[in-house]
């Protein structure tokens, strides 16, 4: 039974990568031509290989935190509208569920709880996080302010020259909009983050 399960998961987290793939790609080649930038230019701007753009909008590859971060940065659009699908007036995302990209270079993962709607600038995710390498993040467009509700284990979060550390239930605000840090402490780290456009 508990093998059938795994297969289960291994089915749907294989499931929920290639939807992401396709929801990046899709997202991508639409927000390059609302922008009216070519690929090449895109690449550029953003600091990404034009061959990984490539393979992003042909959606034969699953992009990073660090990627998707930096094309939206690019592109001047929040992060979600690279990962997120249009959203039912009632959506409900369960625990596991939900678009989630992980970083190249830290054990850190985003999931996208709640888009921002067209009349909105800001975004929600669950971050799951694991001691090791932290989770550095330049700079996102300008006055974004980032907020952190800690939920479980302990965690060094926001700018990098001044992070603080954070227990479960501990709320931190500060500027996206320079570098910062999330670097889990305890295993089995997790927090809710707001990114607010401002």
């Amino acid at each position: 039974m508990r093998i059938d399960r795994q297969g289960e998961q291994a089915i749907s987290s294989n499931e929920r990568q290639q939807d992401l793939r396709a929801v990046v790609a899709q997202a991508l080649r639409r927000e390059r031509a609302a922008a009216g930038v070519s690929l090449s230019k895109l690449a550029q701007q953003a600091g990404v290989a034009k061959s990984t753009l490539s393979q992003l909008e042909s959606g034969s590859t699953i992009p990073s935190v660090e990627t998707i971060w930096a094309l939206s940065t690019a592109l001047g659009i929040p992060f979600s509208r690279l990962v997120d699908t249009e959203a039912a007036h009632v959506e409900v995302v369960r625990a596991g569920d939900g678009p989630r990209v992980a970083a190249g270079e830290a054990a850190y993962a985003a999931t996208l709880l709640s888009a921002s709607p067209p009349h909105a600038r800001r975004d929600l995710y669950l971050v799951t996080a694991e001691p090791g390498a932290p989770r550095r993040s330049d700079p996102h467009p300008r006055g974004t302010v980032e907020h952190v509700v800690l939920s479980s284990g302990r965690a060094l979060v926001g700018p990098s020259t001044e992070p603080v550390e954070l227990g479960p239930g501990d709320y931190v605000m500060y500027p996206g909009d320079a570098p910062h840090v999330f670097e889990a402490l305890e295993v089995g780290t997790t927090a809710v983050v707001l990114s607010e456009q401002r």
